[in-house]
């Protein structure tokens, strides 16, 4: 008999935080309107490091990050959260704005699986927070929203996103031709996933016995 497992919408709510070997401490929590002004000046900050891996943007940068522009996506970010489709959180490093974390697309069902796409501010990056951010993240998707499966997708010229994912369990499933738009053209990306099945304890504890975080 197909069984359909319990689920929860996973927002607005905060994931567990876990420390870095350095001692900084990381977790996850619900992105909120207030945050327009970390997440404008960050990512104008990061154009250099974000612009190359992110999907096109109409204009300039700073006019995709303008006051406006962030408006328009945290009123389709809270919908998308309120309708059960998306869970779009930021990262929290020492208790301050590092970056962000979105659980998409978000499915039940026979299907019962969703995308994590994440960026961290370059001052944060080298940590290891990426890694310990997608695993809080792919944890949450999987035990707390209650999905099946988690898939992601890297550049080839990205490889340290695909580090990050391979650090959490993620496995190689494909190549994908030209299937998404960045940064002016066509981009292959590799595709990864990782099924409950094979994520055994989850992520968080993986790189908590790798030594890569603690509790």
């Amino acid at each position: 008999m197909f069984f359909l497992p319990r689920y929860h919408p996973g927002w607005p709510e905060s994931t567990p935080a876990l420390s870095l070997p350095d001692g900084a401490r990381v977790r996850l929590r619900p992105l909120r309107a207030t945050d327009g002004t970390s997440w404008r000046e960050e990512r104008i900050a990061d154009e250099a490091a974000l612009r190359p891996v992110e999907p096109t943007v109409a204009g300039t940068w700073r006019q995709a990050h303008s006051q406006s522009a962030w408006r328009a996506t945290w009123t389709n970010l809270r919908r998308l959260a309120a309708d059960g489709l998306a869970v779009p959180l930021v990262i929290e490093v020492n208790g301050q704005f590092a970056g962000q974390v979105t659980l998409g697309n978000i499915q039940h069902g026979a299907v019962s699986e969703c995308w994590i796409g994440y960026w961290v501010h370059t001052p944060y990056t080298g940590r290891g927070i990426a890694t310990v951010a997608c695993a809080l993240g792919t944890d949450h998707a999987l035990e707390r929203v209650g999905l099946h499966r988690v898939t992601a997708t890297y550049l080839p010229d990205n490889p340290a996103s695909g580090r990050v994912l391979a650090a959490n369990g993620f496995r190689e499933e494909g190549y994908l031709r030209r299937n998404l738009h960045i940064d002016g053209e066509w981009r292959d990306h590799h595709f990864v996933a990782l099924n409950a099945e094979d994520a055994g304890a989850g992520a968080v504890d993986k790189l908590v016995r790798s030594g890569r975080a603690l509790t």
